[in-house]
């Protein structure tokens, strides 16, 4: 029997590995740019639902915003997680330059098959702004993490206001929700950097203001702009 649990757990992160290599390896779905539009479109359409969404006391307040677009989850008795994506951070010019990053980590619990998910996380004060600035953190050792409430206001639930350093939303076949990251690493994405700045640009330098933003990342930038301008209204 424990002979079959482990080869099930080995079948389930080879398939997965798998998976995120085709996706890396993919160029025209990989490609930086593309990323910076698919982000834009993702928050676009979850803050445009009519009775869902980020409520606008975080929008509002939010330090940085970061997405993930098609975030790969899945496995057999082992949950697993990569995906790869981009964030900005507030500054006194408006919204930073983006800096690029990959999300990994498991998770152990009943799970069959797989799916793609549209990741988004609201890093709410400072001290989560100072982990996003690093190279890379955990998501619940370094930076404490909760599934963010959903909808136009977050009226009695001030549990974000008290403890969350980032709060983590996912939608996935047209459901919105808050979800639990606790555990999933957040790391610089290098080669994505390199590929939309024509050079290494540290997640400091990109987030703090240090870099004007490539035309490139209008999309982005505007949309971000656009939601967070409404929710301070």
């Amino acid at each position: 029997m424990k002979k079959l649990i482990f080869l099930t757990l080995l079948v389930s992160l080879c398939s997965f590995a798998l998976a995120a290599g085709a996706q890396t390896a993919d160029q025209p779905e990989s490609k930086a740019s593309d990323r910076v539009q698919s982000a834009a479109e993702v928050l676009d359409a979850i803050q445009a639902a009519p009775d869902s969404g980020i409520p606008s006391e975080i929008m509002g307040s939010a330090e940085c915003v970061a997405v993930v677009p098609s975030m790969l989850k899945g496995g057999f008795i082992v949950g697993a997680k990569y995906g790869r994506g981009l964030a900005s951070c507030r500054t006194p010019k408006g919204w930073s330059a983006p800096t690029f990053f990959t999300v990994t980590g498991g998770s152990v619990g009943f799970q069959i098959g797989g799916q793609a998910v549209d990741l988004v996380m609201m890093i709410m004060n400072k001290d989560g702004m100072k982990h996003l600035l690093s190279s890379e953190f955990a998501l619940g050792a370094d930076a404490s993490v909760a599934a963010g409430p959903v909808g136009r206001h977050a009226e009695g639930n001030t549990d974000w206001k008290m403890r969350a350093e980032v709060l983590t939303y996912s939608r996935a076949r047209g459901v919105f929700a808050g979800v639990s990251l606790n555990g999933a690493v957040v790391k610089q994405d290098k080669d994505s950097t390199r590929e939309f700045y024509g050079h290494m640009v540290t997640p400091n330098a990109a987030l703090t203001g240090a870099v004007d933003p490539p035309p490139a990342a209008n999309a982005f930038l505007t949309t971000l702009a656009k939601w967070a301008q409404d929710a301070a209204k």
